[in-house]
């Protein structure tokens, strides 16, 4: 027998609460995968924290798709810009030819990589760094934080910024019992996940930054790309059959979301 995933394990109720990306519950909630949709989300942190608070998508329309599943949804948040961490640098899409990539294990995020170019290919987390070492793989994503605190960046040779996500969490908890709580406790929960929300958004400010410089001090021949606009361009034009691939993985249901997420931005970004 598989070991229960994380998601499931509040889902059947040996959890009362777990902090998981929607791209680990995207077989359980297909429409979770939207946040795998390369540039849909807004690069500027005051605009993404601005659209994670006030989203329709997120605060409405997700909280009831968790609960189908047995899921109280408490709050989703953006971690940090994803980086492309390879073995060699990447400044367009050919760069990513030949190159094994490894993924989560979600559909569209397979989709995403094969859309960029490379060889998505599906790793456990504790096989990665090992994967690198060893050449079975030559690329990884993650935030930067993520690649300086698990040393990433020793068995690889470049870091890529090419503004496709943002890494997202939700914060959920097992519906019985979450239900099951009287009216005051709810409100301590729901107070703590909000004062949580609001304290990590201020935490990340720089994050990404600091993390950079300590991996260039420990790594100082480490190729770090900011990509241009213009060298970006090729990814943008690959990320638009990313989308139709999520609306034809999830129907009306996806493009419901897509769109109400799509009028959100707008909002947070004028």
């Amino acid at each position: 027998m598989n070991p229960l995933t994380s998601w499931s394990r509040p889902q059947a109720g040996i959890l009362q609460f777990v902090d998981q990306s929607p791209g680990f519950t995207g077989a359980l909630i297909p429409e979770a995968q939207v946040f795998f949709v390369p540039y849909l989300l807004p690069a500027k942190s005051e605009e993404l924290g601005e659209f994670f608070r006030n989203s329709k998508a997120i605060n409405e329309m997700f909280p009831e798709l968790y609960a189908e599943q047995g899921l109280e949804l408490l709050k989703m948040f953006p971690e940090g810009e994803v980086v492309m961490n390879t073995k060699d640098p990447v400044e367009k899409p050919e760069d990513l030819n030949e190159v094994k990539f490894r993924v989560m294990t979600n559909p569209l995020l397979v989709e995403s990589y094969k859309a960029f170019g490379a060889t998505p290919t599906p790793l456990p987390w504790g096989e990665v760094y090992g994967g690198l070492q060893t050449n079975i793989i030559q690329g990884q994503e993650n935030p930067l934080f993520w690649v300086e605190s698990t040393k990433m960046y020793e068995v690889t040779g470049a870091i890529t910024l090419t503004g496709h996500n943002n890494f997202t969490t939700a914060v959920m908890a097992n519906k019985d019992f979450y239900d099951g709580l009287s009216d005051e406790d709810k409100k301590v929960v729901q107070d703590a996940a909000d004062a949580a929300f609001e304290h990590i958004l201020e935490y990340q400010k720089g994050l990404s930054e600091e993390s950079l410089a300590k991996i260039k001090e420990a790594k100082p021949e480490m190729t770090i790309s900011d990509l241009t606009e213009e060298q970006r361009a090729p990814f943008k034009e690959a990320a638009a059959q990313v989308e139709a691939k999520f609306i034809e993985m999830t129907g009306d249901s996806g493009k419901k979301i897509l769109d109400q997420m799509k009028e959100d931005l707008k909002a947070a970004t004028q």
